[in-house]
């Protein structure tokens, strides 16, 4: 029998997979590196699930909604805009909607466009789907290639605002200007969207090939739940319906998302938490010199420079080194030159926060 290698499609056996944020099993780290929520979600997640599962657990032997619709109907009610159910479609964490769109909209004659740098994945999904990629390249003032994207023949295109890894953010104005200029599907990823101070949600009403993605992976704690969802145009949505799987959220998700979204009080709190540490630890790298991104999201990018005042892609790698030595663990990029410098540092608790700057300052005295 041939190997599975060689029996995979050609293009298959070529793939790089994703390659997330290391996740450590044993105790004693410090984990900064994948901008996941430092706290714990609201305990109405926890009952909810408790809820469902109930005594004996019979529940589980049942399907799960397969369009996940009172789920829909209250991501509708929560952004409001006179947004509907037929808005709305649930993923198995925002990453499954991204795959949708590309499976529907991306091919080898239909490009997927995107910026550089940003979420990774994207290029990633768009191989899977053997499609081709147009790159718009930003430079170190992250301002928004309006031009190039009005040039670009991409029939989707991806934006990430929040930018991840950089955390700049791009007003309702610079996303309706590109809008304006670009004719295909215009995908606005706001992972991050909570921690910023705009959105693009407004825009959904005037502009019917505009997709909004969002998760409850990151403000909401709930990064272990995978639920996602897109905003669209009735029409986009039903063509997600169309390849998505039946059952692609289950039932547990289902509730514990429904339970987080019914608690928004507790949410905001959390949320004024997180961008209170960033903008704290942000002003203090800043003050000691260091560049650092205006961050909207619950993560700080920055570029670390050492006790001889130097920076660069050695500097960067040097404190990340020192840093997973000492175990605390943030994310360096050193495959494009704009990040090839930076550290991304997720949110941490206070104790946390204060642990990595410990060892930041530690790392100055032996850089």
């Amino acid at each position: 029998m041939s190997s599975a290698s060689s029996l995979a499609l050609p293009h298959v056996a070529q793939l790089h997979p994703y390659t997330p944020g290391l996740q450590p099993t044993e105790p004693g780290w410090v984990k900064l590196n994948t901008n996941e929520c430092p706290y714990a979600p609201s305990p109405r997640v926890a009952e909810a699930i408790r809820h469902e599962v109930g005594e004996d657990g019979a529940s589980l032997r049942l399907y799960p909604n397969p369009k996940a619709s009172p789920l829909r109907a209250a991501v509708a009610k929560l952004h409001g805009h006179g947004l509907r159910e037929e808005n709305v479609c649930i993923g198995n964490g925002s990453d499954d909607i991204l795959n949708l769109l590309v499976r529907a909209f991306c091919a080898a004659d239909s490009a997927a466009g995107y910026t550089l740098p940003s979420y990774s994945l994207y290029p990633v999904l768009v191989a899977i789907q053997h499609g081709r990629t147009q790159t718009i390249e930003f430079d170190r003032s992250m301002k928004l290639p309006l031009a190039q994207i009005a040039a670009s023949s991409a029939r989707a295109f991806f934006l990430t605002s929040p930018n991840a890894p950089t955390g700049v953010a791009f007003s309702r104005d610079e996303i309706e200007a590109a809008l304006k200029v670009f004719k295909g599907l215009f995908v606005v990823d706001e992972a991050y969207a909570l921690f910023a101070k705009q959105d693009a949600v407004p825009l959904l009403s005037k502009y019917p090939n505009l997709v909004i993605t969002r998760t409850l992976s990151k403000a909401y704690a709930l990064a272990g739940i995978r639920v996602g969802y897109a905003l669209a145009h009735p029409d986009v949505i039903d063509v997600l319906d169309r390849v998505r799987d039946s059952y692609n959220v289950n039932r547990l998700s289902q509730a514990a998302a429904l339970a987080a979204l019914s608690d928004t009080g507790y949410y905001t709190a959390i949320v004024t938490k997180v961008k209170d540490t960033r903008d704290f630890y942000a002003a203090e790298w800043q003050a000691r010199g260091w560049f650092t991104y205006d961050s909207q999201a619950n993560f700080i990018f920055t570029e670390p420079k050492n006790a001889r005042g130097e920076t660069g892609p050695a500097v960067a790698k040097s404190a990340y080194d020192y840093l997973y030595q000492n175990k605390v663990l943030v994310r360096y990029f050193p495959s494009h030159p704009l990040t090839a410098s930076f550290l991304r540092i997720s949110v941490g608790t206070d104790d946390e926060m204060l642990v990595l700057d410990e060892k930041l300052q530690a790392w100055l005295k032996h850089a």
